[in-house]
């Protein structure tokens, strides 16, 4: 993974979950096995570390650090782009992260926006990620936008105003919102050479007809062959196969909701569906009930809309 800052990324990016052992320990030697998983069974090629999914703000700086590591060096050579998520409460620990993945060899960093000293305006989110992105000039920096969780309503084209005279490193955002309008003033102020990269997994083919370059999620783990073929389908201008794919996820993603549907579940599902030991979540998240995931991938392998998804044998 000796990407230059100026690769562009494209695509699918599995947003990975964090592997956690019984005793809520982290649990390097899966993630071996999650690339195999990733690359063999999904064909999927860029992750996005120690994010939402990964429980990155449930994690400690030195958990984060291990975990980047681990990414970084078994991906390297294999995967395309190892994005490592370094936002914090703390400007200090985002900073230590981001110089820790230029170390471990990442290809990129992103930062959300802090959430408990919310930043009054844009200009201040930009400061903000400008000291976090000096930290770390040489890697292609991303600004992860996703006020449902940060309770930050900041739209992020005003984030975007004049960011590239600040971080001459950004290269993009990660955008996990809902506003399409705000989606697509990002795209059109965007030069060519960044990435708009889109977050909400049911609504990917709306995004790519906005001028999304890809996307990041947490369904790209086991739907990975799906999401590609929508992308495939959209490239071909087949709108009809795409359309239908992306309501055959919807259908999935629906089902899931109406069980009742966070990171813990989603988590228990990519273990159902992979075969893959992901582990507990971490408190505050609750377990998610076993019936749950078997009954959301039994959904997703079996129902009428989204078709066989056999689970894979990953041991070993």
């Amino acid at each position: 993974m000796d990407s230059p800052v100026g690769k562009k990324l494209t695509g699918l990016v599995a947003a990975t979950f964090t592997p956690l052992t019984p005793q809520g320990e982290i649990n390097l030697p899966v993630i071996g096995l999650y690339i195999d998983y990733l690359l063999e069974h999904q064909g999927v090629r860029n992750v996005f570390v120690n994010g939402t999914t990964g429980e990155g703000m449930s994690l400690t700086v030195e958990e984060r650090k291990k975990l980047a590591e681990e990414w970084c060096g078994k991906g390297k050579g294999r995967l395309e782009q190892v994005i490592i998520h370094v936002g914090c409460m703390s400007l200090k620990d985002s900073q230590d992260l981001a110089r820790h993945a230029a170390r471990a060899g990442a290809d990129g960093i992103a930062v959300v926006s802090p959430s408990v000293f919310k930043p009054s305006d844009a200009g201040v989110l930009r400061q903000f990620l400008q000291e976090v992105a000096a930290a770390a000039p040489d890697l292609a920096f991303y600004y992860y936008h996703i006020p449902a969780l940060t309770g930050v309503n900041l739209l992020a084209r005003d984030v975007l105003e004049g960011i590239e005279k600040q971080i001459p490193s950004f290269r993009g955002l990660k955008f996990s919102g809902s506003d399409l309008m705000d989606f697509g003033q990002c795209v059109s102020y965007c030069p060519s050479d960044w990435s708009i990269l889109y977050g909400m997994d049911e609504q990917l083919l709306a995004a790519l007809v906005m001028g999304a370059n890809g996307a990041v999620g947490s369904t790209y783990n086991y739907l990975g062959r799906k999401a590609n073929s929508i992308l495939s389908a959209f490239e071909k201008g087949d709108l009809t196969r795409a359309r239908t794919l992306q309501f055959e996820v919807q259908d999935g993603i629906s089902y899931a909701v109406k069980l009742g549907f966070d990171v813990a579940v989603n988590k228990s599902l990519m273990s159902e569906v992979s075969g893959l030991d992901l582990g507990p979540p971490r408190l505050p998240l609750r377990p998610c009930p076993q019936p749950r995931a078997v009954s959301i991938a039994q959904r997703l392998r079996e129902g009428p809309a989204t078709g066989p998804i056999p689970r894979q044998n990953t041991d070993g």
